[in-house]
């Protein structure tokens, strides 16, 4: 691993105004945008800060890991909104020295007194505001485990040090961008239902924040500081388990001080696939998305998307097609492998894949009401962040994770200074039943004590002859699957370099509700074409925020999304 390398080559993704001569370069050489270069290792995340305590970790002799980890925890002082220890994720790992790739799954589970009915009435009647608004909607988290583990066996330095930044930035306050300003201002009227969270993210004259202003978190330094010192053991047995279960109870929760001490984070092996001579690793149940992505891209690899082209109605109509046939499954056979037999090997199969892409017509869109989950007996023999993290001794992380809805439940804990999770949402309250994000689930995904609820972050990290070459994935709910899709499609179909790949418009297809949801950005012929086939074409906000990396002979190149205001890349 480097050590003190020169900072000469060190760039930073900031919105600066170039040069006329600068701007139009990259047009008259063929590319509208360029990723931010660097020579020994790179960091993509969602805020400014949080990329600069990765590229710290990494100057002064980190690895890729112990820049994820510290990374980790400064996202959850910077951007609460997402970022968490009150919450849960995946995080996937390849280290070129050893051919291997793994990931860690840090997903919360169901307390020990959950129940499939929990979150229906008397009539069985899904309550909705039961699953995500009250302490009965946070699932035991699982962030602090899953960050803690991946360092101690992938990383290279102590717990203390990779959190030094993070609590530094609690204690001593940041200044706030628009972003967080205008996410809290916006969001006052569900957060001040809760007295702590109220105390905590509001001035106590009641105006609101603005940019520029400075941001301290006393409560939550204190946490981090009992955690890098005592350990992760700290947050499950010690005085924050004291104030979370105290917060719990306060709120009528079920969640008890030994759902908190049975918490495990766990390694798993990774979905693997193949695309185009690509070998393609991405998060196994209990996330859909590994399982999907390289469904999808089976179902595309023997179609010349190169030869329709980025953003044509030919292109975007297969893809829809694929995407659709892929929720359709997701809807029965995805869940918690320890509580449910996933059939990860049948809905991966090329084979399977071959029978669903004869099921499509290039000309025509299948009705969503035509299509349901496939026969897989012949086969088995919204708020998220995500961050990318490499180095150049062949380590790279690709992490994803979240409290669910933008500031999760909307309930702090007392004494703690962070905010707890609503992810019981993402169990199947009712089967049939669309969740927040209008994804339906079945059986598989029921609620049960100690389950972990199915996810669609999909950490994604592409290899080209057994080398990192591309380290992605997304938040965004039930669009993360596509999101991380495109930009692989983008690199790999299209030839873009990853900031084009990032920052070009998206499309995404669910199959329930039936509709092709586009961003701004597509032309209003493709539009009339897609409609001319037959698909319900729905424009919608932004889609994702993709933090991606390739790698190639040239070096790292780090894509930010600007879906993000505060999206940046450092290289070093």
């Amino acid at each position: 691993m480097f050590k003190g390398k020169s900072l000469t080559l060190t760039c930073l993704l900031v919105m600066l105004m170039p040069s006329v001569a600068d701007a139009a370069t990259p047009i008259i050489e063929g590319e509208r945008f360029h990723g931010v270069p660097g020579q020994h290792a790179m960091v993509v995340t969602s805020h400014t800060l949080a990329s600069r305590v990765g590229h710290d970790i990494l100057r002064d002799g980190g690895n890729a890991v112990d820049a994820a980890v510290a990374i980790g925890f400064a996202l959850a002082v910077v951007q609460p909104r997402s970022g968490n220890i009150g919450g849960g994720g995946f995080m996937v790992i390849s280290d070129e020295a050893s051919g291997d790739v793994t990931s860690i799954d840090y997903r919360e589970t169901a307390p020990a007194g959950a129940f499939e009915t929990m979150f229906q009435d008397d009539e069985g009647n899904v309550v909705e505001a039961a699953s995500r608004y009250s302490a009965n909607a946070s699932g035991v988290p699982g962030t602090v485990s899953g960050m803690a583990m991946a360092l101690e066996r992938y990383g290279s330095m102590s717990l203390d040090r990779v959190m030094a930044p993070a609590i530094r930035l609690a204690r001593d306050g940041f200044t706030i961008p628009a972003r967080f300003a205008d996410g809290l201002n916006d969001s006052r009227e569900q957060l001040e239902k809760n007295d702590g969270t109220q105390r905590l993210f509001y001035k106590a004259d009641g105006s609101d924040w603005r940019a520029g202003e400075v941001f301290q978190q006393g409560e939550l330094a204190a946490t981090l500081e009992r955690i890098a010192q005592n350990g992760p053991r700290e947050f499950y047995e010690g005085e924050t388990a004291d104030h979370l279960i105290d917060t719990i109870k306060a709120h009528g929760g079920i969640m008890t001080h030994e759902d908190l001490k049975n918490y495990r984070a766990i390694e798993r092996a990774p979905v693997h696939g193949t695309y185009r001579g690509y070998d393609v690793y991405a998060m196994a149940p209990p996330s859909s998305g590994g399982v999907h992505i390289v469904q999808i891209l089976n179902m595309l690899e023997n179609d010349d998307l190169t030869g329709t082209g980025f953003g044509s109605a030919a292109s975007m109509h297969l893809m829809s097609e694929a995407m659709r046939r892929a929720y359709a499954d997701r809807s029965k056979y995805l869940g918690d492998p320890d509580f449910f037999e996933v059939p990860v090997k049948a809905l991966t199969s090329k084979d399977y894949a071959r029978e669903l892409r004869a099921q499509i017509s290039l000309e025509k869109a299948t009705p969503s009401e035509a299509i349901g989950p496939g026969n897989l007996t012949p086969y088995e023999s919204n708020e998220t962040t995500h961050y990318s993290v490499a180095d150049d001794s062949g380590l790279a992380v690709s992490n994803t994770y979240t409290l669910n809805f933008s500031y999760g439940s909307g309930i702090a804990v007392d004494g703690a200074g962070f905010l707890l999770n609503n992810e019981m949402d993402d169990f199947s309250a009712k089967p049939g039943v669309p969740n927040a994000f209008g994804l339906i689930g079945g059986e598989a995904n029921a609620v049960e004590p100690g389950k972990r609820m199915l996810s669609s972050m999909t950490p994604t990290i592409v290899k080209r002859d057994g080398k990192n070459f591309l380290i992605t994935g997304s938040p965004g709910g039930s669009r993360i699957i596509t999101t991380t899709l495109e930009v692989i499609s983008n690199v790999i179909d299209h030839g873009m370099n990853v900031q084009s790949a990032v920052s070009a418009p998206r499309f995404h297809d669910q199959w329930l509700p039936d509709e092709l949801r586009i961003e701004d950005g597509f032309s209003p012929d493709t539009v009339r074409l897609l409609e001319g086939m037959g698909h319900n074409v729905v424009q919608k906000s932004a889609m994702g925020a993709s933090q991606s990396i390739l790698i190639n002979e040239e070096g790292f190149q780090g894509g930010a999304d600007p879906r993000r205001e505060t999206s940046s890349a450092l290289g070093l």
